[in-house]
């Protein structure tokens, strides 16, 4: 039904134990996922034998020995066993309303996201434990905090799909994200929300691994490139998933007809159709006339 794919980082200390906690929470997925691993970091391949995951070594990599993107996901819709696609980032644990959610979803073409619940994860997860889903839930409902919607961990689309068409972006650095979902909204593609319905938790961690790097997080020389990759107006490629098409709630499949969805549509549509600018601004001027 689905193949998860992701690029981790090297497998060592606090690192390796949410990563492998993440990839556990994957395989334990039903209907079963191929899982495809990627990249030549320390350990990849062995954790990828031991979960029985396909292995994809050589990437594209920038200056600084990290990942590209468009890489990964060229070399994964060639050897991906089932139509679709989910990207997601090696520190994020996904439970069984992932697949419920998205077995709702009726679109030929379409990208599915959600934010994510951030926890303070340091010990390996007992996937042993009886209802161990049910467990993770109350932690995360207890412990844990909504990121913002400008942060994206997953993106599940068709294999056949534009989307899997990437610039050269660095992996873990910002801004690709963000673009995705305006590249989706330009392709006039369905954006669906599925935050109501899905907990996915991310295992905080630090940014040490980012060289060069100007402060705590993953700002630096990286992040500049994947803004230059975005175009000289980056900043109008921020979208994020409030920008959202259709979102997924306990009674179905829903257009994002709130109030919000409708006034950030109505500011994102010079961008997304340069050519209705004009009208735009005709239309613009008489609200402000009422």
């Amino acid at each position: 039904m689905l193949t998860i794919f992701s690029i981790p980082k090297p497998f060592s200390g606090h690192i390796n134990i949410i990563q492998r906690n993440a990839i556990e929470s994957w395989s334990r997925l039903d209907p079963a996922c191929e899982i495809i691993l990627c990249g030549n970091e320390s350990g990849i391949e062995e954790v990828a034998t031991e979960f029985g995951a396909k292995w994809i070594p050589n990437l594209a990599c920038n200056q600084y020995g990290t990942p590209l993107l468009n890489s990964a996901f060229d070399q994964v819709r060639q050897v991906a066993s089932h139509h679709l696609l989910c990207y997601v980032n090696t520190d994020i644990l996904l439970l069984k309303d992932f697949l419920e959610a998205l077995q709702k979803i009726r679109f030929r073409r379409f990208l599915m996201v959600g934010q994510r619940w951030n926890v303070d994860i340091t010990e390996p997860l007992d996937f042993s434990r009886i209802n161990w889903d049910k467990k993770l839930r109350e932690y995360v409902a207890s412990h844990g905090v909504l990121f913002s919607p400008m942060g994206i961990d997953f993106f599940v689309f068709p294999r056949d799909s534009p989307l899997g068409r990437l610039p050269s972006f660095a992996v873990g650095r910002p801004g690709w994200d963000n673009w995705f979902i305006y590249k989706t909204r330009q392709l006039c593609i369905p954006v669906i929300d599925v935050t109501e319905t899905v907990t996915v938790v991310h295992q905080n961690h630090d940014y040490a691994h980012v060289p060069h790097r100007k402060n705590k997080t993953w700002e630096g020389p990286e992040a500049d490139w994947n803004r230059q990759l975005m175009g000289c107006e980056w900043w109008n490629y921020l979208f994020s998933i409030a920008d959202a098409t259709h979102i997924m709630t306990y009674r179905g499949l829903q257009l994002a007809w709130g109030r919000d969805s409708m006034q950030r549509h109505w500011q994102t549509l010079p961008i997304l159709c340069p050519k209705a600018k004009p009208l735009i601004r005709i239309v613009n001027k008489i609200i402000q006339l009422v």
